[in-house]
């Protein structure tokens, strides 16, 4: 069986990760595997750039093909922040709910609930990368649903949908999600 790092501490994205490659017949390992590997900064300014930052290390430090991803989410109203700086937007504001409040009240403001998804994902073998690039448009709920999913997702409905991420299994999520795309 073949082996890959996905290069992430985070359980949420571990698990959906997973459950998109359940019939690939691939050994996939995160950080958790091993504790003695350190995240390095996410020094980027772009998603691609943060992703190649994390697997380009990963395969420094293991020999191994290794993937990594840097996702967030942009809105319209924001100016498509927080973007890259999504996580730390959060972390910055001390709470989802919070974080959720200043998100909804600046859309319902100016009346523009449209955002999207994106992730990049850069996978590393023999010193090389190459790229991935997932998008899923939709808007900003007027309150946030759900009890799935993971930071973002239940204030994000995407196109086509009634439910937000948060409403939805990881297999419903999957199928239209941004790292699915």
């Amino acid at each position: 069986m073949k082996k890959i790092l996905f290069f992430s501490h985070n359980n949420n994205k571990i698990k959906e990760v997973k459950k998109l490659f359940n019939e690939i017949k691939i050994n996939i390992f995160s950080l958790h595997d091993f504790p003695r590997i350190l995240e390095p900064d996410e020094t980027g300014t772009s998603f691609e750039e943060n992703a190649k930052i994390k697997s380009s290390y990963g395969y420094k430090k293991l020999k191994f093909p290794c993937f990594a991803d840097d996702s967030g989410i942009c809105i319209s109203a924001l100016n498509y922040f927080p973007g890259v700086e999504s996580r730390r937007f959060l972390e910055k504001n001390g709470s989802h709910e919070k974080t959720f409040k200043i998100i909804i009240n600046k859309t319902k403001e100016i009346s523009n609930f449209k955002a999207y998804f994106q992730t990049s994902i850069s996978l590393t073998f023999n010193n090389e990368s190459i790229f991935f690039k997932g998008v899923v448009r939709g808007k900003i709920s007027s309150e946030p649903k759900g009890k799935y999913g993971f930071h973002y997702d239940p204030i994000f409905i995407p196109k086509g949908s009634k439910k937000t991420f948060g409403e939805m299994t990881i297999e419903e999520k999957n199928k239209i999600s941004h790292r699915a795309c």
